[in-house]
């Protein structure tokens, strides 16, 4: 990150100065006010205590301090039953239909028969974006005519899922945030449909957050998060220059783990989250 090179790279000595412009780089790096005040709060008592004097000292103790919030979290992907869900949530525009196209192909590779569910019915372009991403990875999809309830989708795809014995069921699902109410409504009813079919599988509810909106995904996962209990998050659009500094606040306030980034266009760019390599870019 530019800004914080740059305290770096000017360094002088470790006072509050220093603490000071590196809580103002968080914030300007989307973190959010409440996570920057808590990390640095954090390292004024981590680098008293180690008595850190030198530059490289303080950005490793600043890389730490990160790297907790997100050890906080277990990222792996809890698909242990036979079939298991993953409900894919988010608003409109941030690459949710193109994550499940790529989450399928990794789960493919890894051996898994996957088939997914278009309950994103009103967008026909929705639809036909995931058809596409399902001829190329190879998986089943259950599609029904544009406006049908999204529900009796997902009903549909439990029953196919079932009857082709497949691992893992991914449901696309509408993102209209505009119309709250309704789309949230909509939700409950999908995850008391799985809950019904389907009671004792593994469930994962996966938000899909794009990197470069930065304070926006917070409210975003705040309005999804009233109604759906959110297992985990992908972030999309990482590969320009946004370093989706919005995220540790995210992780930090909401206990939530990121367990996927999507890193370009290609079907294979969505990797496991690497919380190391991402603090590393960041500071």
């Amino acid at each position: 990150d530019e800004k914080m090179n740059d305290i770096f790279s000017n360094f002088r000595k470790v006072d509050e100065d220093l603490l000071e412009e590196l809580e103002e780089a968080l914030i300007m790096s989307d973190v959010g006010a409440n996570t920057s005040a808590t990390i640095i709060n954090n390292l004024r008592e981590r680098v008293k205590k180690e008595n850190i004097k030198d530059e490289q000292g303080v950005r490793e103790a600043l890389r730490k301090e990160i790297q907790e919030i997100f050890d906080a979290t277990d990222n792996t992907l809890k698909l242990e039953t036979k079939p298991a869900v993953i409900l894919v949530v988010g608003v409109n525009g941030v690459g949710k239909t193109t994550s499940i196209g790529k989450i399928a192909n990794r789960l493919k590779k890894d051996g898994k028969k996957v088939v997914v569910a278009a309950a994103d019915t009103f967008r026909a372009a929705a639809v036909e974006q995931l058809e596409i991403w399902a001829n190329r990875v190879g998986c089943d999809i259950v599609k029904r005519e544009e406006g049908v309830d999204p529900a009796s989708v997902v009903y549909d795809a439990i029953k196919i899922t079932k009857e082709k014995n497949a691992d893992v069921l991914i449901c696309d699902t509408a993102g209209r945030l505009h119309n709250k109410k309704y789309l949230m409504d909509e939700l409950i009813k999908i995850k008391k449909v799985i809950d019904k079919e389907l009671p004792d599988s593994s469930e994962e509810v996966l938000m899909v957050l794009d990197a470069t909106t930065g304070q926006n995904a917070i409210s975003q996962v705040q309005a999804f998060k009233e109604t759906v209990d959110i297992t985990g998050i992908v972030l999309t659009k990482l590969d320009g220059t946004a370093k989706g500094g919005a995220v540790i606040g995210i992780v930090n306030e909401n206990k939530v783990p990121v367990k996927f980034i999507g890193v370009g266009e290609q079907v294979g760019d969505m990797e496991i989250f690497n919380s190391e390599d991402f603090v590393k870019a960041l500071i």
